[in-house]
């Protein structure tokens, strides 16, 4: 278990203030937030390279707030890698063991078998690609057994094969060794594949904290919502609320959600595009939300297209190529939408 107590770090302009979270033991945790939020600097107080202002961090039972880096028994990927140029894979992967006194190629040889980069333990850091120059620093951490390991936006320099295979390759050390992971990221696709929870982290805070269904589909707040790509937040007054079900007045549009709210407030109905259907007017929909409305933008997302209707209020929706050409839709037509109630969060 690892803890985090009222965490304050000052680090030029910018501040780190009362962090406080619970990891649990052989958890993958990430963190995730734009850039600037203080997720690198998160992991670095954690793992000792700088000290606090104030606030505790324990590893299980011990606080190891005072503790030196090496006494920590944590292992740090950074984003770049950060490869010696002048020795060999293999020597790099043996930086750490020789630097703790211990000789030991066979289990060099064993890690490196297992990210399957044991040909080219005699290859230097400039002749390898991303990927390669990735799993032979994720081997430099793994040789020394730690007991949590914490990544730095690992995938970020990768193209997206290689932040496929990889991402698998986490996902198999995690599962087969237990390890505690922390892993910091701005990536969504990438949270949402390898966390068990996910804390959300703006500004210096965590704002959030949740399994990936939580944070994504029931977003605290707006900012939240529209960091983890909801795309529709909607400003709207409540009219009604009774039975578990709210009628949500959108600028003169009626909007019915599964939530408990309270008459006269001022809320925020966060939909995701991926939850609204779309069609042709004639077509019946069971969903308590239907709305006619005006296609005005459409945008081609590979596989996707997302739409944009006028229904009185803006929607974004997604559909696939195939769906948008059999359903022949052009800038400008009518069009239905139609969304569930308990599609509908309301914050």
């Amino acid at each position: 278990m690892i803890k985090i107590k009222e965490l304050h770090r000052r680090w030029k302009e910018f501040r780190l203030a009362g962090i406080d979270l619970e990891i649990a033991d052989g958890e993958y945790f990430v963190i995730l937030g734009p850039t600037g939020a203080g997720k690198t600097l998160l992991l670095e107080l954690i793992a000792g390279f700088y000290r606090p202002d104030g606030g505790d961090i324990y590893i299980g039972d011990k606080n190891v707030t005072g503790l030196p880096p090496e006494k920590r028994n944590i292992g740090f990927l950074y984003q770049d890698y950060s490869l010696f140029p002048h020795m060999n894979a293999a020597k790099n992967i043996e930086f750490g063991m020789r630097m703790r006194g211990i000789k030991d190629s066979d289990t060099v040889k064993k890690i490196a078998g297992y990210l399957n980069i044991g040909h080219l333990l005699h290859r230097y850091s400039q002749t390898l690609s991303g990927g390669e120059q990735q799993r032979v620093a994720l081997a430099r951490v793994l040789v020394i057994n730690p007991d949590i390991l914490l990544l730095d936006e690992p995938l970020s320099a990768l193209d997206p094969g290689t932040q496929d295979s990889t991402r698998n390759i986490l996902k198999s050390i995690h599962s087969d060794s237990n390890l505690t992971v922390i892993h910091v990221t701005h990536d969504q696709t990438e949270a949402r594949i390898l966390a068990d929870r996910i804390a959300i982290m703006m500004d210096g805070r965590i704002v959030q904290v949740g399994t990936p269904d939580e944070v994504f589909d029931r977003p605290i707040n707006d900012e939240v919502a529209h960091f983890v790509g909801v795309e529709n937040v909607l400003k709207g007054k409540v009219t009604t609320s009774s039975n578990g079900i709210s009628m949500l007045d959108i600028g003169g549009t009626m909007l019915e959600a599964v939530s408990e709210c309270v008459a006269g407030d001022t809320v925020y109905a966060c939909l995701r595009p991926e939850n609204i259907t779309l069609g042709t007017t004639g077509i019946k929909s069971s969903a308590r939300n239907t709305y006619e409305g005006r296609l005005v933008e459409m945008e081609r997302m590979g596989a996707l297209v997302r739409v944009k209707v006028d229904c009185g209020f803006l929607l974004n929706a997604f559909v696939t190529n195939q769906s948008a050409g059999e359903l022949g839709l052009m800038y400008g037509e009518t069009v239905v939408v139609s969304f569930k109630a308990s599609a509908v969060h309301v914050v």
